[in-house]
């Protein structure tokens, strides 16, 4: 039997990849991975979203996901003319995002820089997905998980894309050396193949609640750097670029404007 990880990780994103037709409103790509250890994705995260969907829907049904929750729609359309409710679940979301302890590695591509800096640009999503590896497999041999199997579980997006997403995925992972250029310390260098890495692919329909706190994470972070809540220097570059979830979704929620 494998060395299973003591942690799990959810994926998602926010945003369009392409660049043909950049949006002008919203020109980036960003991938979050929520990282979580699995006794406090047991005891604690699942819980604590069950709890939240009985007390407002009388069962847990309910799939939480940020455009719906946003735009009111679906099983949301309660809280369209219930401001008082709406605020309760909304502070609900924001103490469980606060209370219970998981890591947010994530990655924002401004795509019109990408596209000006570059005459044949990486494909974001590829490059997203290499700069979340790298920070996640530093945090893994941070935390004492190097020789173990860790898991990464992403939303289906369609059989093509899925396949694309596996096969970056795996040249990456199967790299030996792959070093970030801002990390120029030669021990920093990712060795990826002291980890064995797994992606899995399930649509929201599966109700899994690590996919689903993904989900409504990515779109703020995409959002905190369009309106400067986090600049790009908000990481010191000597350290790995992991933030913990609650200091971001606080610093967001108060409107912080750091530029």
């Amino acid at each position: 039997m494998a060395d299973f990880s003591d942690y799990i990780v959810y994926a998602d994103e926010s945003g369009d990849h392409g660049l043909d037709r950049i949006d002008p409103d919203f020109p980036v790509f960003c991938l979050a991975f929520v990282v979580v250890k699995k006794t406090e994705y047991i005891e604690k995260l699942v819980p604590a979203i069950q709890r939240i969907k009985f007390d407002f829907w009388g069962h847990d049904w309910v799939v939480f996901h940020e455009h719906e929750i946003r735009k009111q729609k679906e099983s949301f359309a309660i809280f369209k003319n219930d401001r008082v409710l709406r605020a309760d679940f909304y502070q609900r979301i924001n103490q469980l995002i606060e209370g219970v302890p998981f890591w947010v590695i994530s990655a924002v591509i401004r795509k019109n820089v990408l596209t000006t800096r570059y005459s044949k640009p990486f494909n974001p999503y590829d490059l997203a997905l290499r700069f979340c590896l790298e920070k996640l497999f530093r945090l893994m041999r941070d935390e004492g998980q190097l020789g173990k199997k860790i898991t990464l579980m992403f939303e289906k997006r369609g059989r093509l894309e899925d396949q694309q997403l596996q096969e970056e995925f795996y040249k990456i992972v199967s790299n030996n050396k792959l070093g970030s250029s801002d990390i120029p310390d030669k021990n920093k260098i990712t060795r990826f193949r002291r980890m064995e890495f797994e992606i899995l692919f399930a649509g929201k329909e599966r109700n899994f609640i690590g996919m689903q706190v993904a989900d409504l994470i990515a779109r703020h972070i995409a959002l905190s750097v369009l309106r400067c809540s986090i600049p790009d220097d908000h990481i010191d570059p000597r350290r790995s670029a992991f933030f913990m979830a609650r200091s971001i979704l606080r610093d967001i929620r108060r409107g912080v404007r750091a530029c």
